[in-house]
């Protein structure tokens, strides 16, 4: 029963910061355009507080597996090549679609954004038609 907390109480840590961040700083958490300002394409006065957010993730990262290193078990069952070949299509979704999917999925969709909402349904649909065509070529299980 202790796995079903832990998601749970990631589902609400997200929630809370995610609310404080537009709060408190009136600005919405896309992770993805927060590390592209920070990292790619700084913008002048305004990357320390990127840099501190990133800092952070690393960190709650390092946190989870000193005191829930199970957290990080259980591989995908695919060879490592799709894996960089994944992240480099999701680097590339992002940019097309003008943000991730935490800005769009948990940020832009709960501001009921029609941009938000059309980019989290393609998002899911495509998941779900990649996820079919894999499968049936034989590539995942």
């Amino acid at each position: 029963m202790e796995n079903f907390y832990l998601p749970l109480i990631g589902g609400i840590l997200i929630g809370v910061a995610v609310s404080l961040m537009l709060y408190l700083n009136g600005r919405v958490t896309g992770v993805s355009g927060i590390i592209y300002s920070a990292a790619i394409l700084p913008i002048k006065g305004d990357r320390v507080w990127r840099w501190y957010f990133i800092g952070g993730m690393l960190i709650g990262g390092f946190i989870l597996k000193i005191f829930k290193p199970d957290a990080f078990t259980g591989g995908l069952p695919t060879e490592d090549w799709t894996l960089v070949i994944a992240g480099l299509l999701v680097g590339f979704g992002t940019v097309l679609g003008s943000g991730c999917t935490s800005g769009h999925g948990v940020c832009g969709t709960s501001r009921l954004s029609p941009r938000s909402i059309t980019a989290t349904i393609t998002f899911i649909l495509t998941g779900v038609v990649a996820v079919y065509v894999f499968r049936k070529l034989g590539i995942f299980e």
